[in-house]
């Protein structure tokens, strides 16, 4: 009978530490990482590690370190589902009131997958494809995301994914990236200002008690979408994230 641990399954919780420690890493650690990591025995380690790899939730790489298995890929695709599900109506509504496209993203290892759209009624308008995945450092919502991790998480992320400049107003640098989410936290709010798309600016604010670090976002050509956007998007779309993250605690998708 397993052992449990606050009222939970203490096996199910470590199996939890795990995965989430390899997903933290990138997507795969050596053993004595995952020990380091988790805090947990060896043996321990062992055993479970046997289970998830029998399930196709982890594997073994040739190097002999583990990594994130692709049964994961199920179950990470109905959750994004979920989740996007929960944020089309007020998607919607922000669409209807700003005119401009709406999107919502999750962290989804060393990137962002955009997992909700609700497009413009503008002929010159931006669409995002749900399941496109893209830089965090030069988008929006990335940016947004970043904001809710610590700095060594997200030196971390961007010594795995690097920072590569999509135009020549990308951020290219760690220590100016750090710089530029330490004003996001502040102010509330992520601007992609021709970052990624010359032409194309984003206002982007993070969900709160999401359950995993989520952001929604409005975009559209520089023309429309100015400073004074700005000033009337920000406050919709943080009501509208306030919106979203109490309806993901309230339903249980915590």
């Amino acid at each position: 009978m397993a052992e449990q641990s606050s009222g939970g399954v203490q096996s199910v919780e470590r199996v939890f530490d795990l995965l989430e420690a390899m997903t933290e890493a990138g997507g795969s650690l050596t053993l004595s990482e995952l020990a380091e990591q988790s805090q947990l025995p060896l043996p321990t380690i062992h055993r479970l590690l046997r289970t998830l790899v029998g399930r196709g939730y982890v594997r073994q790489l040739a190097n002999r370190r583990y990594a994130l298995g692709p049964r994961l890929i199920r179950l990470g695709d109905g959750a994004s589902t979920q989740l996007g599900a929960y944020a089309k109506p007020q998607l919607t509504s922000l669409v209807a009131e700003l005119a401009e496209s709406a999107n919502m993203a999750v962290r989804e290892g060393d990137r962002v997958l955009y997992i909700a759209q609700v497009p413009s009624s503008h002929t010159m308008r931006m669409f995002t494809e749900v399941g496109r995945r893209a830089p965090m450092h030069n988008t929006g919502v990335g940016k947004a995301i970043l904001s809710q991790l610590d700095d060594d998480t997200v030196r971390g992320i961007m010594s795995r994914a690097g920072m590569p400049r999509a135009t020549d107003k990308s951020i290219g640098d760690v220590d100016e990236l750090l710089a530029d989410l330490e004003r996001i936290r502040e102010r509330g709010y992520a601007i992609d200002d021709n970052e990624q798309e010359i032409g194309v600016r984003c206002f982007a604010v993070p969900v709160p008690n999401a359950p995993t670090p989520t952001a929604i976002s409005v975009s559209g050509p520089t023309s429309r979408v100015d400073e004074a956007f700005g000033l009337r998007a920000v406050p919709l779309l943080q009501e509208i994230a306030a919106n979203v993250g109490h309806e993901l605690r309230t339903s249980g998708a915590r």
